[in-house]
């Protein structure tokens, strides 16, 4: 009687109406309490989004979990119908902000408007949490799994789906530990363990060797390292003995900025292309030339990557709380030192720990990079309001259950999804070749999404099958750390054949990095590029221009391509110097230090140029532009043909 007098308390607290930006979602709020143990006085207004299932009243829901912890999920809305499908037909789908995010009370602080600098938060977390106050610990997952409870009772429905990535793959499984028998099927993509993350990251050092190797499979880098975890061991190493290695990046107006680039760097690298695997690709390059004292190639990825994190996090649809994201993780993750103690105390406690592992378990990073890429520099400030968390051993219900896993995952590699599918009856692991983080929104084929169809249709699931990486996600080559390691085109000897293959190799560098550029900013009317070494080149109106840019040391090549010509100064300390032109036939043809040089078109080029896409350095990655309706875009794909009618090396 009390219970169904609460439901029916709750269903009137929710009054649907129209969202103004979307006809197919109804937009409602729904007041909580803000701690569910009703010690703490207090409410929160969840912001909740609902796709009513076009056939009948549905006595069920599909409750889309976003990740983070502290990703707001409306954003998402219409993406997640989208992944859906027909799944949504006989179900409503609700979108909700969880507590703290987006719409839902966002959390904030004062002092993380402010820049960090390249260190750990530190003693900013603890000026956070006191401006937080003592409500702070009332973020955490069970809370959330309490406000997914009341939005159930609210909406009058029986059962639940609950369907998460990365931190919500978590809520959704204390969801079904605590709820079980109002659960109706788990779809789980890219797991968090019910008693994770792991502060440690045990399970991302133990994957990163593999993925290195599955880079280099098939004899991918047979040219580049015969093995890229040897490569990244000896970098970490000087790092090691040496500190942080340094490195010049040249931005798109060709001016040089110093890189300090550290371990910590190095994870953020390979993390970063869980969501990018152009990162990726260009690692076992950069990390092979940096062992060998170049690290240009190494400085430009850490910049790509970094900015593309930073764009990502400022996007409006990928809107992030941080202050939620440690109200959370610094009070739920299993910290292995006193709560009582002391900052200072708590490191101290938490670098014993760290040093019981064997170094194989973290080759090859050191044992000093498991607490520097953790949370615990930042956690260690924060001020606990509670007892350590106790360990989530529930069984969970045998219900229909996908869980999906990227074979490339680092943020959450397979390993989590084995021991979460080793403790739900019956459930269906999956494991997607060539996909990072967050499998169903990134899985280039139709696998995934077709395995979550047939979970609801009572089909067998087929494996994925191991599909070879896009060519733009195959290893890139080794950039020359001098023209004396160029051998020359064919047809050409000596020094002007090597400057004529020099000059190959930074146009093909210059198309590789316009490419990646016009993918990411597509919407941008012009694009500049810095060289690898100095100089830099873009395109505007119709027409590439190139202001000195460098790929290999000593080597510059200045001038403009257009539809109608070709023309290039080859310069440089290294270079022999000369004047380059479009010739017959698609050659490129002209004078080097007073020597005639042409180099022969490449067949598999032109026809790439004929379809509107370009050939790197050595005819294997086919690169594709953005959106063909924006300014760049359009651009991308008329200036692609200029590239490709010159000669590949």
């Amino acid at each position: 009687m009390c219970a169904a007098a609460s439901a029916a308390q709750a269903q009137a607290q929710i009054a649907w109406a129209p969202c103004g930006n979307s006809n197919d979602f109804a937009c409602g709020h729904l007041t909580v309490p803000l701690d569910p143990g009703e010690a703490t006085p207090g409410t929160i207004t969840l912001a909740i989004r609902r796709h009513r299932a076009p056939v009948g009243e549905a006595r069920s829901a599909v409750i889309a979990l976003a990740g983070g912890p502290g990703q707001a999920a409306l954003p998402f809305a219409e993406q997640f119908a989208r992944v859906l499908g027909p799944i949504a037909d006989t179900r409503d789908l609700i979108v909700f902000d969880q507590r703290g995010i987006g719409f839902s009370h966002p959390l904030s602080c004062h002092r993380f408007e402010q820049p960090f600098g390249s260190g750990p938060p530190g003693r900013a977390i603890a000026e956070c949490a006191a401006q937080l106050g003592p409500t702070r610990s009332d973020y955490t997952t069970a809370d959330t799994v309490a406000d997914i409870e009341a939005i159930r009772q609210a909406g009058g429905y029986e059962k639940l789906v609950l369907y998460g990535t990365s931190y919500g793959t978590k809520v959704a499984e204390e969801y079904a530990q605590t709820y079980p028998s109002h659960v109706e099927a788990l779809v789980l993509d890219s797991v968090v363990p019910p008693n994770g993350p792991d502060p440690l990251n045990r399970s991302t050092f133990a994957a990163i060797p593999r993925i290195l190797r599955q880079l280099c499979a098939a004899r991918a880098c047979a040219h580049i390292t015969q093995n890229p975890t040897a490569d990244l061991a000896k970098v970490v190493a000087r790092m090691s003995h040496q500190g942080e290695l340094r490195g010049r990046w040249i931005d798109g107006r060709g001016q040089a900025h110093k890189i300090a680039i550290s371990s910590e760097d190095l994870i953020g690298i390979l993390l970063a292309g869980d969501l990018e695997p152009t990162l990726r690709s260009e690692f076992p390059a950069a990390i092979r030339a940096a062992a060998d004292g170049d690290t240009a190639a190494l400085a430009r990825l850490l910049v790509r990557a970094e900015q593309g994190e930073a764009s990502e996090a400022g996007s409006p649809s990928e809107s992030f709380d941080t202050p939620l994201y440690y109200a959370t993780s610094c009070e739920e993750e299993e910290f292995p030192w006193n709560r009582t103690a002391d900052p200072s105390r708590r490191l101290a406690e938490a670098k014993v720990q760290i040093h019981t592992l064997a170094a194989s378990a973290i080759a090859p990073f050191a044992l000093a990079d498991v607490l520097n890429s953790s949370d615990m520099p930042a956690c260690a400030f924060w001020p606990f309001t509670t007892p350590a968390p106790t360990p989530q051993d529930a069984p969970f219900p045998s219900v229909p259950t996908l869980i999906l896993s990227g074979a490339d995952d680092l943020r959450t590699p397979t390993a989590n999804a084995r021991e979460v599918a080793a403790q739900i009856p019956g459930s269906h692991l999956l494991v997607v070749p060539n996909v990072g983080h967050s499998v169903l929104g990134d899985d280039p084929t139709s696998c995934s999404h077709d395995a979550l169809q047939a979970l609801f249709a009572n089909k067998p699931i087929k494996p994925c099958a191991a599909l070879p990486p896009t060519p733009l996600e195959r290893p890139t080559l080794l950039p020359p750390e001098r023209l004396a390691n160029v051998a020359p085109a064919r047809g050409n000897r000596g020094k002007p054949g090597r400057t004529l293959e020099a000059v190959a190799l930074t146009l093909a560098d210059f198309e590789r990095q316009l490419a990646l550029r016009a993918d990411q900013e597509a919407a941008l009317p012009s694009l500049d590029i810095g060289g690898l070494r100095t100089g830099w080149a873009g395109l505007a109106a119709g027409r590439l221009v190139l202001h000195g840019y460098s790929y290999v040391p000593g080597v510059t090549v200045s001038g403009e391509i257009t539809q109608e010509q070709v023309e290039l100064r080859v310069g440089g300390t290294a270079a022999a110097h000369g004047t380059l032109r479009l010739g017959p036939h698609k050659t490129l043809v002209g004078t080097l230090e007073g020597r005639h040089v042409g180099l022969r078109p490449n067949p598999h080029a032109a026809n790439l140029a004929a379809t509107g896409a370009i050939v790197d350095a050595d005819a294997q990655a086919r690169l594709h532009f953005g959106p063909s309706g924006s300014a760049a875009g359009a651009d991308a794909h008329q200036l692609a043909g200029l590239l490709g009618r010159l000669p590949q090396p």
